[in-house]
């Protein structure tokens, strides 16, 4: 068995091949590319079966891990927070790096990362796209307020991005130079709500075929959007034995600092995903208004789990159970919504929307 261990950086990676002995028996640096890739590929296959270990360094590991994965290399991809004889090393270099990755890879161990299959990893991509625009968005809206707050104007719509919103912006009279950054964001805007919807249309047409979002949105508080979210960013359910480890890993567990006969519990950890974190807690703030069962979680002190209280909930989930009396109900609006969005709005008028949501919406009670 060969142990490969690889320092990852953007232009440029060093390799190091380590037998079973611990002795090193080839050293390569390479380029981060197609190329450099297939170079370190010819070098490794000679010497027989291999296993190769690399840091999570943002984007860069993506397409190192693929090139060795498409050569049926067994990979594991290391935590770098965890991987602490590398973080606290007194001499670290590139050559240093890669030789401690391929013998904590030899020594097994490696605190290896979570990987998600290829598939996955392609929807995790669109939807936190589809993130980093609206948070594009609401910079842009957050511009033209400072403007409108630069000159006292205030607009009679409840919504000024709404459509008469909009007509009074676009007739606001305005000092030139102002007049031409309103126009731009404006402009900006319209542009970002088209990619948005776009985008909520290809998220909307996964989800139609993907039965975990659709057993998620069966729960209050979660639409195609948040089931596609909280799918994706944890990818197989079933690699966590019970719902705390769940919550842990994804940060929402409380802090516990403990020593001797005293323990003492913090706020939330705040690792793993973000957008994870994010979206559960949109989704707890509207379930818990919505469902009496969540309403006395919010009742729990800060410091305990409270945060964890619907991941029972996503187990049960994980074992394709639905939640609830109000599931049918609750999954047929849902599912409604998400066949509406996939087959995209923009194709109906206003008016056959409307007594559609109407229509929907009485027979929906009359279930409950």
């Amino acid at each position: 068995m060969v142990y490969v261990g690889i320092d990852v950086h953007k232009h440029k990676c060093h390799s190091a091949l380590m037998a079973e002995n611990g002795i090193i028996l080839d050293e390569l640096t390479f380029q981060n590319t197609t190329q450099g890739l297939s170079e370190l590929i010819q070098r490794i296959q000679p010497l027989g079966e291999a296993k190769a270990v690399l840091e999570s360094t943002g984007n860069l590991w993506i397409k190192t891990y693929e090139a060795l994965e498409a050569a049926t290399i067994q990979t594991t991809l290391s935590n770098p927070l965890k991987t602490r004889a590398i973080a606290e090393a007194r001499i670290k270099t590139d050559k240093i790096d890669a030789r401690t990755l391929a013998h904590l890879l030899r020594t097994n161990l490696v605190a290896a990362s979570y990987v998600p299959n290829k598939e996955t990893r392609a929807r995790r991509s669109l939807l936190r796209h589809r993130a980093n625009l609206v948070k594009t968005r609401t910079e842009i809206k957050n511009r033209i307020h400072n403007l409108l707050d630069k000159y006292d104007l205030k607009s009679e719509s409840s919504d000024i991005f709404g459509k008469q919103g909009l007509e009074w912006l676009r007739g606001l009279q305005l000092p030139t130079i102002d007049r031409t950054i309103l126009n731009s964001d404006l402009a900006l805007l319209d542009s970002l709500e088209t990619q948005i919807q776009n985008m909520n249309i290809e998220i909307a047409k996964l989800a139609c075929n993907q039965e975990d979002a659709k057993l998620l949105m069966t729960m209050p508080g979660i639409d195609y959007y948040s089931a596609m979210i909280i799918s994706s960013e944890i990818g197989d359910v079933k690699r966590f034995s019970t719902a705390e480890k769940l919550a842990s890993w994804a940060g929402l567990a409380p802090s516990i600092h403990q020593s001797g006969s005293q323990t003492k519990r913090g706020h939330i950890t705040k690792q793993g995903s973000r957008m994870l974190r994010w979206i559960l807690v949109q989704s707890a703030q509207i379930s818990h208004r919505s469902d009496p069962r969540f309403q006395h979680m919010w009742e729990i002190p800060p410091s305990s789990d409270k945060n964890e209280f619907w991941f029972p909930y996503w187990v049960k989930i994980g074992g394709k159970e639905k939640y609830g009396q109000f599931a049918p109900m609750i999954g047929q609006k849902a599912f409604l919504e998400l066949m509406m969005k996939a087959i995209d709005e923009r194709y109906f008028d206003e008016e056959f929307l409307s007594k559609l949501h109407k229509k929907t919406s009485e027979r929906l009670k009359n279930e409950i």
